[in-house]
């Protein structure tokens, strides 16, 4: 059961102590009032929420006025700034100390379900087997090789835990071997910043070089002649921007600068095709994109452009024998695969293969020596096309279940004709899977054991289509254990994102089952904004066609509810990232339809976030959200911005966590939500902040540590609905 949080009017000494300190601070009345309103006793101690003090900043655009009472909580190197995030955190562990048991039985019960000894299914190149294993009571990956064949002796190239000691936060981003295999260049971020320092490893003599290059992305690229290596630094806004050619045993601070990118807007990528010929330099914003290619042998001479950037354009590239594959969105909504000879690759000579199609999206493709590989997505569905470049005859990958997902390997072999991919759904188990080109079938290289007894037909996966108020129709996935009773007593957990053309795939996760084993069914809202449905789709729910996201998502609840799949006190809803500016969104329009809302790093404060370039990723923004200097952009972001339209009205119960390292939604953009939230709510609810103070956006690196986060918000959606095992 969750602590009485309601205003206890005995404590009338108490209360007017506080109401002295407030009117020193600064506050008014009704903010006391408010605040007062969520006193409690914890094990016969007083609990009241932290104070943020109201510091006022005014500024002014296109004519409005807006006034910020917690601006101040964007400086970090404040004292306060940090007391009070701490004091969040003190906060929300009093609050939720009476679930300290619970969240151990949680944790517990989802490492339960995990091989902690285990390992990748291994990836031949060339002579070697590469793979990843993971050894018991150990937080991170083992990176290593056999050569020869896998009865062969185990070569450790990387051991992240050793990295990691003294320091809670590792996170590995480039790791890229030599063609030769003699030398690994692998990058580490150890605060969650996603500034990586890279490094150089000798594998034949298991030493480190000298050479080491800070600021740098997770972006590296070998030329051939195995001794230079191509990498990517980042601007004060932490974009990739500018391209550096090194040569092994040199200075790095005489490193050549081979590009840079100007342009906020755009980013910039390296990478060498699947065929080792040539290296491929993406430059990229939300809408456009430009190619430049360089012969992998030749790392000495300048790259080559494509086709110059054209407004929102975008085309891909890779190598096929005296030929480029181009996918582009020329004239092709939903992407079209073209074809050009390397010799002279101008768009003027590309020439169609796959034309374009209205109701199926390419997703993306990959070469082999005899076949091409195309990834498409029709009705939601991912599917796998398969051209045979020796015969040309075209066939489709068949896949078991209504709803599922699939994800392919590196495939780094060009040689071959094995495909492999990882199949998932929301009742199948990661499953790795090499198929034959040629004889059109499959073998099941690992499926992911599920330890304690899972068991796949005791669950029941569905789809479903909720209509919003235009007539659109939006998917929705469920999960729930077999013999559910459609009588609206069932509690659920329905996510949720609807960003940049990303699909939230319908995967399985083990962790999920704590949910489905205590009655939740668990249920994906596919809303606009998402690539589920196509480009359109993606598009619908972008820049003045944003508020669909949020319609979508309430629509969807609203029919889980008439359908009686479960009741709005008795659903709870989660998004993270730019899913926790749907999660803020929906609960300033709606805030009656939903019991329990967990924002994980929302992105809520938009206008002040968009209207500030210095801030990582905001001008890259202005192609999916557009530039709020624009008064027709400003107006429709102030319009569902969350942070800047909290009323004083009810809430449901809320967890907003953060990072104090993120780069992508900086941590006061929670802070200074949950702040106003304080300020402004007029109900009992719970409303929590929880600061992860030693890493980034996805929280914390170490496996273990990870599911010791899932479990503490499990405990809060569970103790909301007195579950007590």
């Amino acid at each position: 059961m969750l602590p009485n949080r309601r205003f206890i009017a005995s404590l009338s000494l108490f209360v007017l102590f506080n109401l002295i300190l407030l009117c020193i601070s600064g506050c008014g009345v009704s903010e006391f009032r408010a605040r007062s309103s969520h006193t409690t006793f914890i094990d016969e101690q007083i609990v009241t929420p932290p104070v943020a003090k109201v510091i006022p900043k005014a500024d002014t655009l296109h004519g409005d006025v807006r006034i910020d009472n917690y601006y101040w909580l964007r400086d970090r190197s404040n004292l306060d700034v940090i007391e009070y995030i701490e004091a969040e955190n003190e906060y929300t562990e009093a609050m939720i100390k009476h679930t300290e048991e619970f969240q151990e039985q949680l944790y517990k019960e989802l490492l339960g379900r995990i091989k902690e000894t285990d390992l990748s299914v291994p990836e031949k190149i060339d002579d070697y087997y590469y793979y990843t294993r993971t050894e018991e009571g150990k937080q991170y990956k083992i990176y290593c090789r056999k050569k020869g064949g896998l009865d062969s002796e185990e070569e450790i190239l990387l051991d992240q835990n050793e990295l990691a000691i003294g320091h809670k936060y590792l996170d590995v981003g480039a790791y890229k071997v030599s063609p030769h295999h003699r030398l690994l260049a692998y990058s580490v971020d150890t605060t969650g910043s996603e500034r990586y320092t890279l490094y150089i490893k000798d594998l034949d003599k298991n030493e480190l070089s000298k050479e080491e290059i800070s600021n740098t992305s997770y972006s590296v690229a070998w030329a051939n002649d195995n001794k230079t290596i191509f990498y990517v630094t980042l601007d004060d806004a932490k974009r990739p921007f500018k391209l550096y050619r090194h040569t092994l045993g040199t200075d790095p601070n005489e490193d050549i600068l081979i590009y840079h990118e100007k342009d906020d807007a755009f980013w910039l990528y390296i990478s060498r095709t699947k065929s080792k010929e040539y290296l491929i330099m993406d430059l990229g914003s939300h809408i456009t994109s430009e190619v430049h290619y360089l012969k992998a042998d030749r790392p000495t001479d300048n790259f080559k452009l494509i086709h110059p950037r054209q407004h929102e354009m975008e085309y891909y590239i890779d190598h096929h024998g005296d030929k480029f594959y181009v996918m582009t969105n020329d004239n092709a909504k939903n992407f079209k695969l073209m074809e050009v000879s390397v010799q002279n690759p101008s768009k003027k000579n590309w020439k169609e293969v796959i034309p374009h199609r209205d109701s199926v999206k390419i997703d993306g493709f990959d070469v082999f020596k005899e076949h091409l590989v195309v990834y498409e997505r029709e009705n939601g569905l991912k599917k796998i096309r398969i051209m045979n470049l020796v015969n040309y005859e075209i066939h489709y990958v068949d896949f078991p279940e209504p709803v599922y997902t699939f994800w392919p390997s590196r495939n780094p072999d060009f040689n071959i004709n094995i495909l492999r991919f990882t199949y998932t759904s929301l009742v199948t188990p990661k499953s790795v899977f090499d198929y034959n080109m040629v004889l059109r079938t499959r073998e099941l290289k690992k499926q992911y054991q599920v330890l304690g007894r899972y068991e796949p037909s005791l669950y029941q996966s569905e789809r479903i289509f909720a209509r919003d108020s235009d007539g659109t129709m939006v998917p929705i996935s469920l999960v729930y254990k077999k013999g559910m009773v459609k009588d609206g007593d069932n509690p659920m957990l329905l996510i949720g994102y609807g960003a940049y053309g990303h699909s939230f795939e319908p995967y399985f996760s083990s962790n999920r089952l704590s949910l489905l084993d205590r009655g939740f069914i668990y249920a994906i809202g596919h809303v606009r904004g998402g690539g589920e449905m196509g480009r359109y789709w993606y598009e619908q729910g972008k820049f003045l066609n944003k508020m669909n996201t949020f319609t979508d998502f309430i629509e969807s609840a609203e029919h889980l509810i008439a359908e009686k799949y479960t009741s709005s006190d008795k659903l709870v809803i989660n998004g993270e990232s730019a899913g926790g500016l749907l999660m803020g969104a929906v609960t300033n329009l709606r805030p009656d339809l939903f019991k329990a809302v967990i924002a994980d790093v929302p992105f809520v404060d938009l206008l002040n976030t968009m209207l500030d370039p210095s801030i990582p990723l905001t001008v890259v923004e202005y192609g999916e959200l557009g530039n709020p200097n624009e008064k027709e952009y400003y107006d429709y972001m102030k319009s569902y911005s969350p942070y800047d339209n909290v009323e004083a009205k009810k809430y449901p119960n809320i967890l907003i966590t953060a990072g104090l390292n993120d780069p992508r939604v900086q941590y006061w953009e929670p802070a200074k939500w949950t702040a106003k939230l304080r300020t402004l709510k007029v109900d009992d609810n719970l409303l929590l902040l929880k600061t992860n103070m030693g890493a980034g956006h996805g929280g914390s690196s170490g496996r273990y540590d990870y599911l010791k986060e899932i479990a503490f918000e499990f405990a809060f959606i569970f103790d909301l609905f007195e579950i007590e095992k």
